[in-house]
């Protein structure tokens, strides 16, 4: 475009009364802003005595777990998607041929680094079969670095101890087929 095409507006700078060359009105608008934090109740949680709320448990990040399928086993088919789709690489699966007829492999080995986990949740979102979630338990501690490190056991037994509180976030959505999920990539 030449500059002086007719559709280029130039626009002049308007010109600062003595308030604004002054931020007066930013002091006041700042001021008001800290003066509503003083007169509001403070609001404590202790602890671990005491629990906070969250406001949404469907969309916190937390621990992860494995879920498991109708009969009992884990739902993870071994496609190494969520270990692809970490940018922390903090996945690591050993798949192993299945022993049940509807499905090519499972994951012998399935392990979280949770140290070094940044929670993004991309693992989530990669799963075609809704066989990771990332729970609402934000109480994470470990007196070592072997503890912190999730294998598929441990990852299950979150399942078991969040199942009932928490059910998983692919029975509130409207449910696809997984070769849906996948064709749609």
């Amino acid at each position: 475009m030449k500059p002086d095409h007719p559709d280029i507006q130039i626009l002049e700078e308007p010109e600062l009364g003595l308030a604004e060359r002054m931020y007066l009105p930013l002091f006041v608008d700042g001021l008001t802003t800290t003066a509503k934090y003083l007169v509001r109740p403070k609001v404590t949680t202790q602890f671990p005595e005491e629990h906070p709320e969250i406001g949404n448990p469907l969309i916190y990040r937390g621990v992860h777990r494995l879920n498991r399928d109708e009969q009992g086993r884990v739902k993870c088919v071994a496609c190494f998607l969520c270990a692809t789709a970490c940018p922390a690489r903090c996945i690591d699966i050993v798949a192993a041929p299945s022993p049940w007829p509807d499905r090519d492999k499972y994951p012998e080995s399935f392990t979280i680094d949770e140290l070094r986990c940044i929670y993004c949740g991309m693992c989530e979102e990669a799963c075609p079969v809704d066989a990771i979630e990332l729970t609402s338990l934000f109480d994470l501690t470990g007196r070592s670095r072997e503890e912190m490190i999730f294998d598929k056991e441990k990852l299950l037994s979150v399942y078991d101890k969040t199942k009932d509180s928490e059910p998983m976030k692919s029975a509130s959505h409207s449910t696809l087929r997984v070769e849906d999920r996948l064709e749609r990539g």
